[in-house]
């Protein structure tokens, strides 16, 4: 066997192996407030339907690639899923940017608790949680793919458009297994 070839193996194997270890673990309970102070609790709304909890931002490029996704999915699951929109890390008005983008995401502020819960350091984290709480789908443990750049380096922007349809490709193969 060719060393490179080995190497491609091994690092499958840590991967796939990375992602098995997310799936079927309890999601950490918690309750964040919506902007006009209702309590959302994770148990009682994934106990309903499953949920999609992303940990993002106003100012993160990558947030702002993967939202209309999200929203796309939402709308093709229509009532079957929903969508907790954790902000974290935040210096703009949330509010204001899912008002003006469309987005129907249920908003929870000041979720930067939550996400060192679930070790979220960056934005997006994408979580999916089944109706038994379980953890179905990570962000954080799926491959990241060659963005194949012709050798010139990506703006952060550019690396998030090519991204954003994988990851939720990706989500879309997650919740079809559920």
């Amino acid at each position: 066997m060719r060393p490179r070839t080995l190497s491609l193996g091994l690092l499958l194997l840590f991967v796939l192996s990375a992602a098995a270890c997310t799936e079927g673990v309890t999601a950490q309970n918690w309750t964040l407030h919506t902007p006009d102070g209702q309590s959302i609790e994770l148990s009682k709304v994934s106990n309903d339907k499953p949920q999609i909890i992303l940990f993002w931002a106003t100012w993160c490029p990558y947030c702002k690639a993967l939202m209309p996704h999200i929203q796309s999915i939402q709308m093709e699951y229509a009532g079957e899923i929903g969508v907790l929109a954790v902000n974290i890390k935040e210096d703009g008005d949330p509010v204001a940017y899912l008002r003006k983008g469309g987005y129907d995401f249920t908003l929870l502020l000041e979720g930067d608790d939550v996400a060192d819960q679930y070790e979220i350091v960056g934005t997006p984290g994408v979580i999916l949680v089944d109706t038994s709480q379980l953890i179905r789908f990570d962000l954080r443990k799926i491959p990241r793919p060659d963005l194949d750049t012709n050798g010139k380096e990506l703006s952060h922007r550019q690396a998030a458009q090519r991204l954003a349809p994988y990851w939720a490709a990706e989500l879309r193969k997650a919740l079809d297994r559920i």
